[in-house]
Formats: structure tokens, C-alpha cells, sequence
């Protein structure tokens, strides 16, 4: 499938295929690198936002997955009972 949005933040950038998987590419600490979180974010995501050196999916079932440096905002399980 195409991809539907691109989305960056200034040193990576975050595609939005129509399938509802990301794929990302760029400087690796700064989201470029999704590993972590590639199972989370291989289908269902309906929209990504890149800030500074991190990035946030949000998920057709309103779950919220981060990525990129963890302490800029790449890691969300902190708040993520909050939202749920």
C-alpha cells in the first residue's frame, strides 16, 4: 500500500502508510530508529506527530505509542495509564 502522510522533526522523519504502519528513517536516537516499538506500530495507527527528537503514534483505538529520545518525549509509559 502507498503511504498517506509524512510527518518530521527536524533530524528524522515518520510515514503514515494507508495500511496504518509507520516506517521511519533518519538520525536513529532522535526517531529515526523504531525498534522498540515496531510491533506497536506495524498496523492501526491513524496518525503520527513528530516534536524535537521524538515522535507519538496515535492508534485507531486511541492508544498512544512514543518513540525517539526517551527523556524528550520518546517515552510515554510513564502517563500511559492516564491515556488509556
Amino acid at each position: 500500500t502507498g503511504v498517506s502522510s509524512i510527518t518530521g522533526n527536524g533530524a528524522a522523519f515518520a510515514a503514515l502508510k494507508d495500511s496504518g504502519e509507520v516506517v521511519t528513517w533518519g538520525m536513529p536516537r532522535r526517531g529515526g530508529d523504531c525498534s522498540a516499538v515496531t510491533d506497536r506500530l506495524a498496523a492501526d495507527v491513524s496518525s503520527i506527530i513528530g516534536c524535537g527528537p521524538a515522535f507519538a503514534a496515535l492508534k485507531n483505538a486511541g492508544e498512544v505509542v512514543s518513540w525517539g529520545q526517551a527523556h524528550r518525549g520518546g517515552d510515554c509509559s510513564a502517563v500511559a495509564d492516564r491515556l488509556a
